[in-house]
């Protein structure tokens, strides 16, 4: 297997004057940048839209792409906006900072001018748009057309004639919001056509997209309203028990996610229809990608849905290697990355021998106990694995190493035979590129050598998380220098 080498770099964080990082110019300097630096990746977090607590990870839609990623320049170009329609528009007081408050209240209002302007005079290309993306389409637009006809208002608290898809009630309201429906698939037209020329243009210069697929939905989506019998419900259409993690040594009370499970008996007896089309829709965005939580799908951690938190789940068994089989059937070999990262027991050891997927390990995990072979310790990887040195769920290498405790320190020194912890990230990144993984992943706060201050996520904790953005448009010419020189040194 060819060694290779990417940075992982959300696409909210990339520079904008607009509030969020976009599909535009930013984009394509990205792109730009990676072949300089000799990367071959760059893997980006969930493209979909997001819903309340603006994680990625909990989206309206696994089929649909984010509204505030479409590139409001670019419509210009495509004569859709006008300059002064956007420019001096509040995006936010602070621009190391997504503000999703300012852009919930003002990217629509842009998007909808676009929106007429387009509809207006139609591409030539829209109706097949429509006529491909039309199985999941149709239900999207509809489901956000009434969430906001309704405030925003989750699919639980909507009346009960809408909320259980009475056929009367749903034809009478596509008619009547048709031009609200109509606004919500042109949205889609402008993202597909910008995510699908910044690929083209990516793997033109040598660079694969690397994506990340949720394993879960959120309850408020348009897939648990219009597949009910995909998911482990209660007669109000509510999950009767719902996803999370166990208590550890890192969360006391577990991570209570909330997501509704899946009723994989249905799913088995259908062939895992509904799971092969959200993998295929996700391959029309990325070259590669990445499953979360793969450990799911071998066994999952069931929680009673009115707890408050995770003790009291318990683990169930999961789809297994059916799943996979059948997904490889219709959709032959994939380039897929296992996410095995968490509570991982032998069956999911065995799901992921069979499948053949390469696996993830973080140095970050390597270290916390000097007296443990941790699997995480790079002489103990195989070639069939990724490497990251953290995540995007991880502190930055900086933001660690300050916080880590003196013998965790000591270790790490150590094993690497450090002399001192002087530019630790940069160390770090170095050991990830001379594993034998083959495939290193770096995020980008970390080639900066940026501290806490820069980190995406913190699991179990609300306000503060998938905001990050980077403010200079410039990528310094020594760091494109040192991550050329790695890649050329270990062979990436």
């Amino acid at each position: 297997m060819t060694r290779k080498a990417g940075i992982l770099m959300p696409v909210s964080s990339l520079p904008s004057r607009y509030g969020i990082g976009t599909l535009g110019k930013e984009a394509y300097r990205f792109v730009d940048f990676l072949k300089k630096a000799g990367q071959s990746y760059w893997q980006v977090l969930p493209s979909g839209p997001t819903s309340y607590g603006d994680s990625p990870y909990q989206s309206f839609s696994s089929f649909a792409g984010n509204p505030y990623f479409i590139d409001l320049d670019l419509l210009a170009k495509d004569k859709l906006l006008k300059p002064e329609e956007y420019q001096n528009l509040y995006w936010g007081s602070n621009p190391e900072r997504v503000d999703y408050g300012a852009l919930y209240q003002n990217r629509f209002k842009v998007l909808r001018i676009a929106s007429e302007r387009l509809l207006k005079k139609k591409p030539a290309d829209y109706q097949e748009f429509l006529d491909k993306e039309k199985f999941w389409l149709d239900d999207y637009a509809l489901f956000m057309t009434i969430k906001n006809s309704l405030g925003g208002k989750p699919v639980s608290e909507w009346p009960e004639d809408l909320r259980t898809r009475d056929k009367n009630t749903l034809m009478r309201t596509e008619f009547m919001k048709r031009d609200d429906v109509r606004f919500w698939k042109s949205v889609q037209y402008m993202f597909f056509k910008q995510w699908k020329a910044l690929r083209a243009y990516a793997n033109s210069k040598g660079v694969g997209m690397i994506g990340d697929l949720p394993i879960y939905v959120a309850q408020d989506s348009v897939e648990v309203w219009t597949n009910a019998e995909v998911f482990q419900l209660d007669a109000h259409g509510r999950a009767k028990d719902v996803a999370g993690c166990p208590p550890d040594g890192f969360t006391a009370d577990g991570q209570l996610w909330g997501n509704p499970l899946y009723n994989w008996d249905y799913l088995a007896s259908h062939e895992h229809t509904w799971w092969i089309r959200r993998i295929e829709q996700q391959l029309k965005f990325y070259d590669v990608l990445r499953i979360d939580h793969f450990r799911g799908f071998a066994g999952y951690y069931a929680i009673p849905a009115a707890d408050k938190n995770a003790k009291n789940g318990v683990w169930k068994k999961g789809p297994g290697i059916a799943l996979f089989r059948a997904v490889e059937k219709k959709l032959g070999k994939l380039n897929i990355i296992a996410e095995d990262l968490g509570y991982l027991t032998d069956d999911v050891f065995e799901l992921l021998e069979q499948c053949g997927y390469p696996g993830m390990k973080v140095l970050e995990f390597a270290f916390d106990d000097p007296k443990t072979a941790s699997v995480y310790l790079p002489h103990l990887y195989t070639t069939n694995c990724v490497v990251y040195p953290g995540t995007h769920d991880n502190d930055t290498i900086v933001g660690w190493w300050e916080k880590a405790k003196p013998k965790t320190k000591a270790y790490v020194k150590e094993y690497f035979q450090f002399a001192d912890d002087k530019d630790i990230a940069w160390k770090m990144i170095r050991e990830a590129y001379a594993s034998t993984a083959s495939l290193a992943i770096v995020q980008y706060q970390d080639i900066l050598g940026l501290g806490s201050e820069a980190r995406m996520n913190e699991p179990s904790t609300t306000g503060k998380n998938w905001t990050w953005r980077l403010t200079t448009t410039e990528y310094p010419k020594e760091v494109i220098t040192k991550l050329k020189e790695l890649a050329r040194m270990y062979t990436r």
